[in-house]
């Protein structure tokens, strides 16, 4: 993260715009959380009804199905205000940077375009700037997103019962072992991905531009031959990286049927010995899975970050 230190002055630069997106995020998670509440009433009007064998009572049901409606309808609203002004900022921030880094290759002299291929600085001023984006928008929105979900939902979950709460976050830790784990791994291999793309587009560069050379001594199949060794090479190093990045997905889907589980299993216990209600059960599957997006989105935003981290890097080289 050392080498992202650089991106805060863009921060500060749109701090408001970050600022309402992180109320929006916030405002978005309290709205959507506020679900389990509804369907836990519901749950327990149902179990009421069977138990006691009412009458149902329709418009009551109608009624929680308008509020679900309209806390979906509010949080909808608020993600996206969330995603106009974060993401609007990423792409002020990378205008910026484009733009800078532009006018300071204007200034570099003879010397340093004869050490450095023009393939190179266009990949740095594309692609690395892109992978920067990523950080500056996306990466930034899900760390607002998953840290504001989580908070409010040990929240909600403390109000009802503080054991089933621990044992519903138990696997996490073991989560957030793995991703600190394998983040270093993932930036290293980011570092050579970049690296090999750019000699792959140094080559292409430098062969269209002496193509005229290339052709008049019949070159071709030397070239092309080069280029396709780099290919090989670039792909292999891509499919090391997505092998890496494939293994989050499987363990937070484990993590979250654990606790699935742990919550059906307790909270089953703790409703026969009239601790929480019925519908308490109900409401602490759906937290689960309002935590699903967020804990699942790690293992990308890390990978965001670590890539963001590579290209900064070498943006800062120059």
């Amino acid at each position: 993260m050392h080498s992202l230190k650089s991106i805060n002055a863009y921060f500060i630069k749109y701090k408001w715009r970050l600022l309402m997106g992180a109320l929006f995020v916030v405002l978005s998670t309290i709205f959507s959380i506020y679900q389990g509440v509804i369907v836990r009433d519901a749950t327990n009007e149902i179990v009421d009804l069977i138990a006691n064998h009412k009458t149902v009572d329709s418009t009551k049901f109608i009624l929680f199905g308008l509020t679900l409606l309209g806390l979906a309808l509010t949080s909808g609203f608020f993600l996206f205000l969330m995603r106009q002004t974060i993401i609007v900022m990423s792409r002020h921030i990378e205008f910026d940077q484009k733009n800078e880094l532009y006018t300071h290759y204007q200034t570099l002299d003879a010397a340093f375009y004869k050490n450095n291929s023009t393939g190179d600085l266009m990949n740095r001023i594309s692609e690395d700037v892109g992978k920067v984006r990523m950080y500056t928008g996306p990466a930034i929105m899900y760390l607002i997103n998953t840290f504001s979900t989580v908070v409010i939902v040990l929240v909600f979950m403390l109000k009802i019962n503080w054991q089933l709460t621990l044992l519903v976050f138990a696997p996490l830790p073991f989560l957030s072992f793995v991703i600190y784990k394998v983040s270093d791994l993932i930036n290293k291999r980011s570092t050579v991905v970049q690296q090999e793309l750019s000699k792959l587009t140094s080559h292409a560069q430098e062969t269209f531009s002496a193509i005229r050379v290339i052709k008049a001594y019949a070159r071709e199949k030397h070239y092309i031959n080069e280029l396709e060794t780099l290919n090989t090479d670039f792909k292999k190093h891509n499919l090391r990286l997505a092998l890496v990045e494939a293994f989050f997905q499987p363990v937070m889907v484990l993590m979250i049927g654990v606790s699935v589980i742990a919550t059906v299993w307790y909270g089953g216990h703790l409703v026969i010995n009239k601790t929480i209600e019925p519908g308490n059960i109900t409401e602490f599957i759906l937290y689960v899975y309002k935590l699903t997006w967020p804990f699942a989105s790690l293992g990308w935003v890390t990978s965001l970050i670590q890539r963001a981290s590579a290209s900064q890097t070498r943006i800062n080289e120059f």
